[in-house]
């Protein structure tokens, strides 16, 4: 994690090449895109769900051949399903976070001249600051920004003082947005003078609650209870389906709870937890992923890795949607300019991938 600011300092330079240029064949028509999901599955409503789109929506602008879309149903599944989209003859296969990550490099230091996106992870297993191998493009985000804004709402919204969060698993792609909630609750508190707190993560022993997984099960909804009984009333919810089992201990708590979603907009991809949805912590995902095949599939494969931030918009929150009418004006006017600030570099939101 501490080499990932040294890998993000080239970002933004011109493309080299890398010996993994040759992906589209003769032209788009012949580019074959391929995919493979993590255990959590392509109906996450979540980063899975949000690369496959990326991948379908690339595609259809490409023209190229339907693209070959494998779901993984445990860890064990990720090294032969990679192998059979090599066998396919796939050109770049996209793969989903950092249990995937391994697999990833085994299969593209195998196969050189194919081409690999890693979405959510920048395959450095040995923490140098640079992706393990020259044909893997990481699509990265800096979600601890924008997780900031939505601590700091959720402390100015909570009328208990406590807000909470849990995670999948204690990974960097999960930690980095309860530490960016957390580090939102903490500036709250330095511009009003309340001691609003954060249950589920500690900042300094970089720690907290955690299920294990990622399948909504009901270790997650006790996960989401324990916190729940400790007197939150915003809770945020890291791993994929997990926020399924959080909305179901919020309705068994009887109580106003709002729930904050991650990845996506869930009240538009999950519209049965809407009335529960403060905002959601969105990453472009689908962007970011549908930006690397059609450059792939155009013949320019960039490996330098995408990393989403407020700035360009690869990060943000959704609408309030049905909770617009609880958060005040002038909330929303300071966050939009927290916002600002970030963007400008008056504050610095703490991550592994700030740099």
């Amino acid at each position: 994690m501490i080499g990932a600011a040294v890998l993000l300092a080239g970002c933004g330079a011109a493309p080299e090449s890398n010996g993994a240029s040759g992906g589209a064949g003769s032209g788009a028509s012949d580019y074959l895109p391929c995919m493979v999901s993590d255990a959590g599955g392509f109906d996450d409503k979540s980063f899975n769900q949000l690369g496959k789109e990326g991948v379908d929506a690339a595609a259809t602008e490409l023209g190229s051949q339907t693209p070959i879309e494998v779901e993984s149903q445990a860890e064990t599944d990720y090294a032969s399903n990679l192998q059979n989209l090599v066998d396919q003859g796939c050109n770049t296969i996209v793969t989903v976070g950092f249990l995937l990550a391994p697999a990833a490099l085994e299969s593209a230091t195998a196969n050189p001249d194919l081409q690999y996106v890693s979405i959510d992870d920048t395959v450095d297993s040995d923490f140098d600051g640079q992706t393990d191998a020259p044909n893997i493009k990481p699509i990265i985000f800096d979600t601890a920004q924008a997780a900031y804004l939505a601590g700091y709402l959720a402390a100015g919204t909570s009328k208990t003082g406590v807000v909470g969060t849990f995670g999948g698993l204690n990974i960097p792609t999960v930690s980095i947005f309860m530490d960016g909630f957390a580090q939102g609750v903490e500036k709250y508190n330095t511009d009003n003078g309340t001691s609003v707190r954060v249950v589920g993560w500690d900042r300094a022993a970089q720690d907290g609650s955690f299920t294990g997984g990622f399948e909504a099960n009901d270790t997650a909804r006790q996960t989401a209870q324990a916190i729940i009984d400790q007197n939150v009333d915003v809770l945020l919810p890291v791993g994929g389906p997990i926020y399924q089992s959080a909305a179901v201990a919020i309705r068994d708590a009887g109580r106003e709870i709002a729930l904050v979603g991650v990845d996506a907009d869930v009240f538009e991809t999950d519209p049965t937890v809407g009335d529960l949805l403060l905002t959601s912590i969105l990453k472009g995902i689908d962007v970011g992923t549908k930006d690397a095949i059609v450059a792939a599939g155009n013949g320019s494969f960039d490996a330098a890795p995408f990393v989403g931030t407020l700035e360009n918009e690869g990060v943000g929150i959704a609408d309030y949607h049905d909770w617009s009418d609880r958060v005040p004006a002038d909330l929303t006017s300071k966050i939009e300019d927290l916002k600002a600030q970030i963007i400008d570099g008056s504050i610095t939101v703490d991550s592994y991938l700030a740099g």
